[in-house]
């Protein structure tokens, strides 16, 4: 069963919006709403995402791609979050494979993320 068909709508709008659900289920209810979601949602969860990444990693200094989307570099992202650069690209990587996305951008040898 493919990661869409996990979910619907108001499932994944639910969970959301439940305080008492796990983060581990309501980060999959988001990621579900980001994917598949309508696009006004998916604004809005990106506006969120933007606002609390500026927050929480000011550090974090994004490119932007052609459409105006944020881009940060793996090696960035690897030192804000603490973690072994080869290990957060091995997850991006595993995202991009489960959902049949195309997100990792490839400059000068360096690996960036959108």
């Amino acid at each position: 069963m493919d990661f869409k068909d996990h979910w619907n709508l108001d499932t994944a709008l639910k969970i959301v919006r439940n305080k008492a659900v796990d983060s581990k289920l309501w980060a999959e209810a988001v990621e579900w709403l980001l994917l598949y979601g309508p696009p006004e949602i998916v604004s809005v969860l990106l506006q969120a995402s933007g606002y609390a990444t500026d927050q929480c990693f000011p550090e974090l200094q994004p490119s932007y791609t052609h459409d105006g989307s944020p881009v940060y570099d793996a090696a960035d992202l690897a030192e804000s979050l603490g973690m072994d650069e080869q290990e957060v690209v091995r997850i991006l990587k595993d995202k991009e494979q489960s959902h049949k996305l195309f997100r990792m951008y490839h400059k000068d040898d360096s690996e960036t993320v959108h």
